[in-house]
């Protein structure tokens, strides 16, 4: 039996179809809007299919743009000749908050996962590629998630790169700022001892 009706359900449905909502949070989400005034319901539906039309993929580095290079790729302040690659447009925001990294990057748009029918076609490892193979990079920083596919990814993509003569780095790993040696796990703490470093 529904209790709603069925344009408020199909709402909920389309609110519980998103990363990390519930049934619950859907629930909540569909009310809201339904008590917005009809402007601000409006201005919500636009700016989703405002962003959806005009969002693209830079042609350089496949973060998200607005059209033409993205902001970082346009800067002539940013240092061409270092690349970090990530999985994902989110990961470039991370990195430039922390305002420390001044290169430019490369989103993959994903990891290999064979669980999850993703292999190296499946991402943006050809523009990668095409980007090395013209000389001026020197360093590409392998920046992909510590786990098992990002891990992959990260060898497949150095194995991939050697050839061109460029250095090919990680992330380092170990215990976050403000964290607990005795809450690290066993995998952390090795991985902190390998990249131990003088101060």
């Amino acid at each position: 039996m529904e209790y709603f009706p069925a344009p408020l359900e199909n709402l909920v449905e389309q609110f519980a179809r998103l990363p990390g909502i519930g049934g619950k949070s859907a629930q909540r989400l569909a009310f809201h809007v339904l008590s917005l005034p009809m402007e601000e319901a409006q201005a919500f539906a636009d700016a989703i299919l405002e962003a959806k039309k005009t969002v693209t993929c830079c042609p350089v580095c496949r973060n998200l743009t607005a059209g033409g290079l993205c902001p970082i790729c346009a800067s002539p302040k940013r240092d061409g000749s270092t690349i970090c690659v990530v999985a994902d447009p989110r990961d470039v925001a991370a990195f430039e908050r922390s305002r420390e990294y001044n290169g430019r990057y490369h989103v993959l748009h994903g990891v290999i996962s064979p669980m999850n029918h993703v292999g190296p076609d499946d991402l943006e490892i050809k523009s990668l590629v095409d980007r090395v193979a013209q000389g001026d990079v020197k360093e590409v920083i392998m920046a992909t998630n510590p786990d098992t596919e990002g891990e992959a990814t990260a060898m497949y993509l150095s194995r991939l790169l050697k050839p061109f003569g460029v250095r090919v780095t990680r992330l380092a790993y170990g215990i976050p700022v403000g964290g607990h040696l005795e809450f690290a796990d066993d995998a952390t703490l090795m991985r902190a001892l390998e990249g131990r470093r003088d101060i």
